[in-house]
């Protein structure tokens, strides 16, 4: 299958769409949205955990290392009788060479997310494109 299929995986069934402020605090805030959202759900507690984490890092990467505005959309689709989850945060790209540089993050604190993201999506990619840079991540919801 060709990268740009793998980039255009099917969007959901139900849709959520968040600003991120970029802004003290704004991902705990945001967390609480998708909580609620994925209580609606009916997903398992593992896998509401999973999706809060993978949001977590993905956003908070967006924080860190991006320009804002970002975005967080959340779905959920299901496809032949298998379900998932798909996070996928946008933003406006890297920060240039005049922010915070990678050398002053302290490694035992930092560097981390994009691998636990990894372990815990069944699918994970990047997409660059005009309006930015998109992070996603798609959870398989087990029946």
């Amino acid at each position: 299958m060709p990268a740009a299929q793998l980039d255009a995986a099917p969007r959901g069934e139900a849709e959520h769409v968040f600003p991120l402020p970029h802004a003290p605090g704004a991902v705990s805030a945001v967390r609480r949205h998708i909580r609620t959202i994925l209580t609606d759900w009916n997903l398992t507690a593992d896998l509401t955990e999973d999706v809060l984490l993978v949001a977590s890092e993905l956003l908070t990467n967006a924080v860190v290392h991006a320009l804002p505005p970002a975005t967080l959309s959340l779905s959920r689709s299901e496809v032949d009788r298998c379900g998932a989850v798909r996070v996928e945060v946008t933003d406006r790209g890297p920060v240039t060479a005049t922010g915070l540089q990678a050398s002053t993050l302290d490694p035992d604190e930092h560097g981390r997310g994009l691998g636990i993201v990894s372990a815990l999506a069944t699918r994970c990619g990047v997409h660059v494109h005009s309006g930015g840079t998109s992070r996603w991540a798609e959870l398989q919801i087990t029946p």
